[in-house]
């Protein structure tokens, strides 16, 4: 079964730089574009279902990536982004420049960042990944030839920590995804591949 792990179109907040987490800002209109033409790459590509975020960014995202396609797009709460608590809404450069914010840590050293009030660890995301993708995905291996999760940054990450079977130290591997980026594995008698 393939895999294609999709970060959403980008946000007005994104262009902004701003953290977004678990606050639900749709897309701009270049996001919106972006995963026009995201569908259009996949239009030869046959999903038998997607998964979405429930937030809109993600779930416009993955309506229009999928277009006239009658392919059931599923929300699960699992998908949502990482909370950012109190820091929702802020700037993530100014925070980078602050040295006493624990956001300093995020992209730096994952796994010294604690979260703010009101927030979510590495870790607590990471857990809800996880049980998602072993509720729902790997049970459809033999069910289904191709599924899409739409998403977003940090949660996207958090799945791949998981199917790489890596530690939060090394949480930010490979990047962070572009907007409407397709990461791509397949899953296999149990195992994870990255195609």
């Amino acid at each position: 079964m393939e895999i294609y792990i999709v970060r959403h179109g980008e946000t007005r907040w994104n262009s902004k730089k701003r953290l977004q987490g678990s606050i639900d800002i749709p897309l701009n209109e270049n996001g919106r574009a972006v995963a026009i033409d995201a569908g259009n790459r996949l239009d030869n590509v046959t999903f038998d279902a997607i998964y979405s975020s429930p937030l809109i960014r993600a779930y416009e995202t993955a309506c229009l990536i999928r277009g006239r396609k009658n392919i059931p797009i599923i929300r699960d709460d699992r998908l949502r982004e990482m909370n950012f608590g109190v820091n929702e809404g802020q700037c993530k450069t100014e925070m980078e420049k602050d040295g006493t914010n624990p956001f300093n840590y995020f992209f730096n050293a994952p796994e010294k960042y604690f979260p703010p009030e009101n927030g979510e660890s590495f870790e607590e995301l990471c857990q809800r990944t996880k049980d998602f993708m072993k509720e729902v995905i790997e049970p459809l291996e033999g069910e289904m030839n191709r599924v899409m999760i739409v998403g977003h940054g940090a949660m996207n990450k958090a799945i791949m920590c998981y199917i790489q079977n890596h530690g939060i130290e090394d949480f930010w591997k490979d990047g962070l995804q572009k907007n409407c980026e397709s990461t791509i594995f397949k899953y296999v008698n149990g195992r994870y591949f990255k195609c």
